[in-house]
């Protein structure tokens, strides 16, 4: 039987897993707000706690991943993901669901810097155009896991169930693929480098492209259910649709960006991308009906879909910081813009209203289009 374990799947796989618990987490947040009986202001505080948990975990990651080799760091990570989402189903309290959350976005973002430095290495090898095409096996696995939260609630799953049971049987199916044989490359540890990785010179308005980008990603997984319940009025079941649909667009777009990307160049895509999630923003809160709704996030899973490859793969070329760093560097504002965005989200919500808050995201879209000229990679 041949091995179907390739430089190529074993990185789809662990992108995949990522994806999948935290589709899984975000399909159930109506569930946890009920079961702890959470204001739009406390759902967003314990957000906070998983976004400053991935923020603390992201120069070690980078710094783990340059010096130990990402496919090794990648590995040991996924293996603690698995049981860091049991927790959070597991939490008695709001207090303790904060702390299973820190340690929840610790492990996710970790892992989102260690796999993408392991990913650029794969593309490399590959000698092509190929980071599109692992983001996009990351947000079928979202869609993936958002989708057992519909079947959990039809079934009439608790939370703790259906975390123990998605989070076991994605590592059954995914994680092997991660044996597969790799080298990463290594370079010793700088010890005048500094201990967080903030981006420098042209890596800051790649890394507000990233933000701008996560800002609206964040919003619809940890929101989009709120938003259709609350504001769109409908039931827990199909609230669960809005992040699904949203993560299949963004799947199928990503698997035609890497072509796009080379027809078009990264500029142009950018540019594009940000107006499309703009547009989808403004459908979604201008007319709040289910299938406007829907086609709202169709049109941010078309602009958001290309944003984070393009801004990894620039990272990793950057002249004058190692990936691991330059990827970490990134990470920090985008990836703090996935996990701190949905707390910033609920704040305002909280103030105004959460039509208002997803509106304001339509403006930050729009920063994408007007940075994109960073993002060229001559």
């Amino acid at each position: 039987m041949p091995d179907l374990r390739t430089p190529w799947r074993a990185v789809a796989a662990a992108f995949a897993f990522n994806g999948v618990l935290l589709g899984i987490w975000a399909s159930r947040i109506p569930a946890i707000v009920e079961m702890h009986d959470l204001t739009e202001a406390r759902l967003g505080l314990l957000l906070l706690f998983m976004g400053t948990g991935a923020l603390v975990s992201f120069p070690l990651a980078g710094r783990l991943a340059d010096s130990l080799g990402a496919v090794r760091v990648t590995r040991w990570v996924a293996g603690a993901y698995v049981f860091t989402l049991i927790l959070a189903a597991l939490a008695p309290s709001p207090l303790w669901l904060g702390a299973a959350l820190f340690i929840f976005g610790m492990s996710h973002g970790s892992m989102d810097v260690v796999m993408n430095t392991w990913a650029t290495e794969v593309e490399k090898h590959m000698g092509r155009a190929v980071m599109s095409s692992f983001h996009a096996m990351w947000s079928l696995g979202a869609g993936a896991g958002a989708a057992t939260g519909f079947a959990a609630t039809q079934l009439g799953w608790s939370v703790a169930l259906h975390f123990t049971a998605g989070s076991l049987i994605a590592a059954a199916l995914l994680l092997p693929f991660l044996t597969q044989p790799w080298t990463s490359v290594t370079r010793p540890h700088d010890p005048n480098a500094p201990v967080f990785a903030i981006p420098r010179g042209a890596l800051v308005f790649v890394g507000i492209i990233a933000l701008a980008a996560a800002m609206g990603e964040g919003a619809v997984a940890d929101w989009s259910a709120i938003y259709l319940t609350d504001v769109v009025q409908t039931d827990e079941s199909r609230a669960t649709l809005g992040y699904t649909v949203f993560s299949v667009t963004m799947v199928a777009m990503r698997l035609v960006v890497d072509r796009m990307v080379t027809f078009f160049g990264p500029v142009t895509m950018a540019r594009v991308s940000g107006v499309l999630a703009a547009s989808g923003l403004a459908l979604s809160v201008t007319f709040a009906t289910l299938p406007t709704a829907l086609a709202g996030f169709v049109l941010m899973g078309l602009g958001y879909a290309a944003v984070f490859p393009l801004a990894f793969s620039r990272a990793a070329i950057d002249e004058h910081v190692p990936p691991g760093q330059a990827i970490a560097a990134v990470a920090t504002l985008g990836y703090g813009g996935l996990l701190l965005g949905p707390p910033a989200i609920g704040f305002i919500a909280e103030a105004t209203s959460l039509r208002l808050a997803f509106a304001m995201l339509a403006g930050l879209a729009l920063v994408i289009t007007a940075l994109a000229g960073v993002l060229r990679r001559d």
